[in-house]
């Protein structure tokens, strides 16, 4: 079956055609929200800054999905380009079975480990037992959100954007649903935002595998192959930087969570946790409108278009500065409302949330371009290029904001590390994508077909 993935993109319809991966995932990020929300609302403080300091840890194992997925989808589509549709379907049922495994052996490797785990992510002894239940349940869930987050890329590649988001928002509503009847029903705390998050990651992961595996209209074709540990290998060393960006985004995490909880307590662990919540549905927006996007360009460099290959990076550079500077007034406008949402019954949380709400929404200015630095050379099949801008930008950038900073501002440093290092993190992105502009002739006037 051909794939349509070359057709030319005005910027009209490269946004109608991020629209449905922009909903798939603000979906996903919504009700990582709503768990958040009913836990702090009916399962009080304590419990909410323990989800808040496990959840991190759970984010590095289900990384491996998005790694597998990521540099995945860019080889399926590379092949497509190429005109090689078998070894495109090949690739894609090879990085499906190995992130199973992955799935499966990162849950063995940890779920017994959670006490030991969690105090050393910060826990007090009231946190402990809150965080371990969560986090069992989290863990054991892995290998479906794994597979969750595969599908998630791949459903752009096989152009599918419209029933991807439809498969989420079911997700999203089951896990929403559950924790309604759970955490404010039943009152199951912590227990019954774990259930519901599983639950939400089985839908988000089974229907697409029967799916991919039944007879479908897209080009992609699930089925048993000899594992083919080059291509795998090929896969995730692309990937790798979603892999390393989401280990130092935890890292990052469990650092402010440990300066926070010595600076401002459990307020602080879970003022920043609410500020995430925010993040997350934000930068779904950029996630959604890079993976619309990569698939074209890693079909495109396939197929030597140099062209579209120069017109996509263009549009998506205009869409990533809108978004931005919507998001950033939209956050600055909403920080009462939102800090109210979490945080009205407790004045100093409340407090707290605001001041940290208002100078974090600068973030989003810069958020978009350096999250599309990376998936732009991803997308390019160069893993070593976007490995090192999300290493760079998450573990040295950001790491070393969140360590020093602080001691120069003092507290309220914390809060503004993020934006400082975001800040840097552009400068550094805007540079490597010049630099390799001509290389891959996706800048300069000259509209010559290049090759992969």
């Amino acid at each position: 079956m051909e794939s349509g993935l070359g057709k030319h993109m005005t910027m009209l319809g490269l946004l109608r055609g991020s629209i449905p991966a922009i909903l798939m995932m603000v979906s996903i990020s919504v009700y990582s929200v709503f768990d958040g929300y009913f836990v702090s609302n009916f399962a009080g403080k304590t419990a909410f800054a323990a989800v808040n300091l496990i959840w991190p840890f759970a984010m590095v194992l289900g990384s491996l999905g998005f790694m597998m997925g990521a540099g995945g989808a860019a080889l399926v589509a590379k092949r497509f380009g190429e005109g090689k549709a078998e070894e495109a379907n090949r690739a894609f049922s090879n990085c499906f079975f190995f992130s199973v495994i992955l799935g499966v052996v990162s849950t063995l490797a940890s779920v017994f480990f959670l006490d030991s785990i969690a105090r050393m992510l910060g826990a007090d002894e009231a946190m402990v037992p809150h965080c371990v239940a969560y986090g069992r349940l989290l863990i054991s869930g892995v290998t479906l959100f794994n597979i969750q987050n595969l599908f998630q890329s791949f459903f752009q590649a096989a152009e599918k954007q419209r029933l991807g988001f439809l498969i989420t928002v079911l997700a999203g509503v089951t896990n929403i649903a559950l924790d309604a009847i759970l955490v404010a029903g039943c009152k199951m705390g912590i227990v019954g935002a774990g259930i519901g998050t599983i639950a939400g990651q089985g839908v988000g992961a089974i229907i697409p595998i029967f799916y991919f595996t039944l007879p479908n209209k897209s080009p992609l074709r699930l089925k048993f192959w000899r594992f083919d540990f080059p291509s795998i290998g090929r896969m995730a060393s692309n990937g790798a930087s979603e892999f390393l960006a989401n280990i130092s985004g935890s890292a990052v995490t469990i650092l402010l969570n440990v300066k926070l909880m010595r600076a401002f307590g459990e307020n602080g662990v879970d003022a920043y946790g609410i500020i995430c919540y925010v993040w997350l549905i934000f930068a779904a927006v950029f996630i959604g409108i890079n993976m619309s996007v990569a698939p074209r360009i890693s079909y495109a460099f396939g197929a030597g278009d140099k062209k579209e290959l120069k017109s996509l990076y263009g549009k998506a550079l205009n869409l990533l500065l809108i978004f931005g500077l919507v998001q950033a007034g939209f956050s600055l406008s909403m920080t009462v409302p939102i800090a109210h949402a979490f945080a009205g019954y407790d004045a100093e949380l409340f407090a707290i949330t605001k001041r940290a709400n208002l100078i974090y929404s600068i973030v989003y200015l810069f958020l978009g371009f350096n999250m599309f630095g990376s998936a732009f050379f991803t997308a390019l099949n160069n893993g070593a290029v976007s490995m090192a801008l999300s290493v760079a930008r998450l573990g040295v950038f950001e790491i070393l904001a969140v360590l020093f900073i602080p001691e120069i501002l003092g507290p309220e440093g914390i809060w503004w590390s993020i934006p400082i290092a975001e800040g840097l993190g552009l400068a550094m992105n805007l540079i490597t994508m010049a630099c390799f502009g001509k290389k891959y002739g996706y800048r300069g006037s000259d509209t010559q077909e290049v090759h992969g």
